[in-house]
C-alpha cells in the first residue's frame, strides 16, 4: 500500500532498484523521513529523501536536512586517527599514554592505541563519571583516565559503544590541539565539502530531523537494564529523558554517538574510502594507511551486547547478515543504532548511505537499511 510520501531527489537509472526500495520503506515499513546516497567511483548516482523531519509531520525532509547517525561517528573519529597516524603524530601499537598521560593511571600504562580502535581495551565504561556528564567531554575523559580495566586489555571482545570516541577525542585534542569536532570540520568535512559535524551550531541545529526513540535498539536496552548491567554501565552517563533532541545533545561532541549529517555527506565521505582515500585529485588520507585501518582485528560476539561483530581498527568490516558492509570480505563501514548505515565497498568502488530518523526497534540494521544495501549492491 502506497502511504503517498514523495521522494525527492535523483536517481541513476543504474540504481534503479534503490529507488524503489527507498519507496517501499515509506510504503511498507513505516519510514517517517530519511535520505539515502550512493556514490559510483567517487560520484553521486543516487541522492533521495522524503517524508518528514517531525513525528507531527509538519516539516517536509528537505535537501538540507541533517540527522543523527549515532555511532556512523565511529568510523569519522577513527578516520581522524588514521589521518594523524598517516602524518607521523600518532603510532597505532604506541601505548595510548605516551601521548595521554593520565591515561596509565590504574594499570592502562601499555595499552596501545589499536586496542582503542578495536575495541579491545577492556574500559567499555568511565564509572567515575556521574549521570548526565556525556555532554562534557573533560569529565568523561578524565573518568576514563581514571578507570581500571575490567579485563586484562586484548583479551576481551567487547563493543566500547560510549568510551571509545572520547578516547579518539582525547588522542586528537592532544597530539593536534584541535577537539575531535573540529578537526572533522577543519580536516574531513571542510576538504570534502560534506555537510557532516560532530556538535552542532545552533543555526545547523535548525536544520535537524527530529530523532523517533524506539524500543528495543542498544541505546534504549542501555536503560532498561539493572544500573549494574555492563550494558547499563557503558551508558549510565546519559541521562534517561534523552530523545537524541535536546540542545544539549546536539551541541556536544560526543564521538560514539551524535555525529549529524545527511545520506549525500556520508556518501561521499565514504565513496573517497573506497577509492583508496582519493577525492578531486587529492588525497585524504594515504592507500597505506587506510589499509592498515581494515586490517582484521577480531570477529565473534561482543559481551556487551551478544552482536556478532567483525572489527578492523575503528570500522566495521564486512560481516553478513549481522553487519553487511558490500559486494567483498574487503568492505567495510559502520551501522548507527536505530538503522543509520555507511558502507565503503573498495572493489565495487561504491559509497552508501542511509539515514533516517524514526529509529530501528531492534539490535540488527533493520529491514529499511537492509532492502537499501541489497538494492544498492544487488540491483535486485
Amino acid at each position: 500500500m502506497n502511504d503517498g510520501t514523495a521522494i525527492h531527489g535523483h536517481c541513476d537509472p543504474r540504481f534503479e532498484p534503490v529507488r524503489r526500495a527507498f519507496q517501499k520503506n515509506f510504503d511498507e515499513d513505516g519510514e517517517l523521513g530519511a535520505a539515502v546516497a550512493v556514490t559510483l567511483d567517487g560520484r553521486p548516482v543516487v541522492d533521495l529523501w522524503g517524508g518528514w523531519c517531525d513525528a507531527q509531520k509538519t516539516r517536509p525532509w528537505q535537501s538540507d536536512t541533517i540527522v543523527c547517525m549515532m555511532s556512523v561517528g565511529k568510523a569519522v573519529s577513527a578516520l581522524a586517527i588514521h589521518m594523524l597516524v598517516d602524518r607521523g603524530l600518532l603510532t597505532l601499537d604506541a601505548p595510548i599514554a605516551s601521548f595521554w598521560p593520565e591515561f596509565a593511571q590504574n594499570g592502562k600504562a601499555q595499552i596501545p592505541v589499536r586496542f582503542a580502535l578495536s575495541h579491545l581495551a577492556s574500559i567499555p565504561v568511565a564509572d567515575a563519571a556521574p549521570p548526565g556528564s556525556i555532554y562534557d567531554s573533560a569529565v568523561m575523559e578524565s573518568a576514563i583516565a581514571e578507570q581500571p580495566p575490567l579485563w586484562e586489555p586484548g583479551t576481551v571482545k567487547c563493543y566500547h559503544s560510549a568510551t571509545m570516541g572520547f578516547i579518539c577525542s582525547a588522542l586528537v585534542r592532544r597530539v593536534d590541539g584541535r577537539s575531535l569536532g573540529q578537526f572533522v570540520r577543519d580536516e574531513i568535512s571542510g576538504p570534502l565539502g560534506i555537510d557532516y559535524a560532530i556538535g552542532l551550531t545552533l543555526a545547523e541545529q535548525s536544520r535537524c530531523a527530529s530523532m523517533i526513540r524506539s524500543k528495543g535498539n542498544l541505546l534504549d536496552l542501555a536503560q532498561t537494564e539493572s544500573k549494574n548491567d555492563l550494558l547499563s554501565r557503558i551508558w549510565r552517563q546519559l541521562p534517561p529523558a534523552e530523545d537524541y533532541n535536546s540542545v544539549a545533545w546536539r551541541s556536544a561532541q560526543i564521538p560514539s554517538a551524535n555525529g549529524h549529517g545527511n545520506a549525500r555527506a556520508v556518501a561521499r565521505l565514504l565513496g573517497v574510502l573506497a577509492c583508496g582515500g582519493a577525492y578531486d585529485g587529492k588525497q585524504l588520507i594515504r592507500q597505506s594507511a587506510l589499509e592498515a585501518a581494515l586490517v582484521e582485528q577480531w570477529r565473534g560476539v561482543s559481551i556487551s551486547s551478544g552482536l556478532n561483530f567483525r572489527l578492523g581498527l575503528g570500522f566495521f568490516l564486512n560481516h553478513p547478515p549481522d553487519r553487511p558492509m558490500g559486494s567483498s570480505m574487503r568492505a567495510f563501514g559502520h551501522s548507527g543504532a536505530g538503522g543509520a548505515h555507511a558502507i565503503a565497498d573498495p572493489d565495487a568502488r561504491i559509497g552508501f548511505a542511509y539515514c533516517p530518523n524514526r529509529m530501528h526497534g531492534g539490535l540488527d540494521i533493520g529491514a529499511r537499511a537492509t532492502r537499501l544495501i541489497e538494492a544498492c549492491l544487488g540491483r535486485a
